[in-house]
């Protein structure tokens, strides 16, 4: 038994005509008889009897009948309790990044949201892209941004904004501006940890100059872009990292780029979400508005 046959028995017994129904529901005529044999056949007993022209509706029908119209009198009543919170774009949107979106990006975007939305409050969770990609297949999370494609069979990636990497250091340790990519072998470098987007697309890019990311003369490994940034300026290294992320440090002198010849070195963030999971309607106005913010 489903809503529509009940529905459609509704409308044959108020009317005591399958005609009537039918022209009531724009619905053919054996497509009504169809639905109210099935829905015999489930409750197991007859609805409806024949007699020349005439419509009858037997005792078990005139049982069903009001029953059925209490259901689907608070099937409505529950749509109509739906949709103001369907329409309305309110209360809390819990957002998973990863560390450059989330600390770079995504707050100023929040808050040019919630000037339009005022009755939404923003947290904001900032992991590396394989946590925030765990949480998601998880359920933990319902959306998130990260810099990096993990688990692409069971989550949806959108491509949100392209970041370009860069190598950085200290002036004080790298007097050159450019170095070919080989001469990276050779230089004091500080790695994100496993996990990391920033680190993934380093690999990525890496290899595409046939230097595996193991090969490198590596001095520390550090759990945040910040912790990178303050290892460079206390001159342990150099390393690869977001250009938004160190635009700062840039501007003021306190790291330079240094261009490795041949090489550049973009990728994407993403909008993930859960394949099989649809998102609540705070949510998909957030992703909505991202989308538009970066068209």
């Amino acid at each position: 038994m489903d809503i529509h046959h009940l529905r459609i028995f509704a409308s044959v017994y108020r009317n005591l005509s399958f005609s009537k129904a039918s022209q009531e529901l724009y619905l053919s005529q054996p497509t009504i008889s169809e639905h109210i044999k099935n829905l015999e056949e489930d409750i197991g007993c007859r609805l409806f009897d024949r007699v020349g022209r005439t419509i009858i509706a037997t005792k078990e029908a005139e049982i069903i009948y009001p029953r059925a119209i209490h259901i689907l009198e608070e099937i409505e009543r529950i749509k109509e309790d739906l949709l103001p919170y369907e329409k309305e774009v309110k209360g809390p949107l819990l957002i998973g990044a990863s560390t450059i979106p989330g600390t770079y990006i995504l707050p100023l975007l929040a808050s040019r949201f919630k000037r339009i939305h005022q009755n939404v409050y923003f947290q904001v969770l900032i992991e590396d892209s394989q946590k925030i990609t765990d949480m998601i297949v998880d359920h933990q999370l319902t959306l998130g941004i990260v810099g990096a494609i993990i688990s692409p069979e069971r989550l949806k990636h959108v491509p949100f904004i392209q970041d370009e990497l860069i190598l950085a250091a200290s002036p004080s340790i790298m007097q050159a501006d450019s170095i070919s990519a080989k001469e990276l072998l050779r230089l004091p470098f500080v790695l994100r940890e496993e996990g990391s987007g920033t680190r993934k697309s380093t690999e990525i890019h890496l290899k595409s100059k046939k230097i595996d990311i193991n090969e490198l003369n590596v001095t520390g490994i550090l759990g945040s872009t910040d912790a990178v940034k303050q290892a460079l300026k206390a001159s342990l290294g150099v390393s690869i990292l977001s250009r938004i992320a160190i635009d700062d440090e840039l501007k003021s002198g306190s790291l330079k780029e240094i261009s490795i010849r041949g090489m550049k070195m973009m990728r994407h963030f993403y909008l993930v979400t859960h394949e099989k999971r649809s998102l609540p309607n705070p949510y998909n106005a957030f992703y909505d508005f991202l989308l538009e913010e970066v068209r």
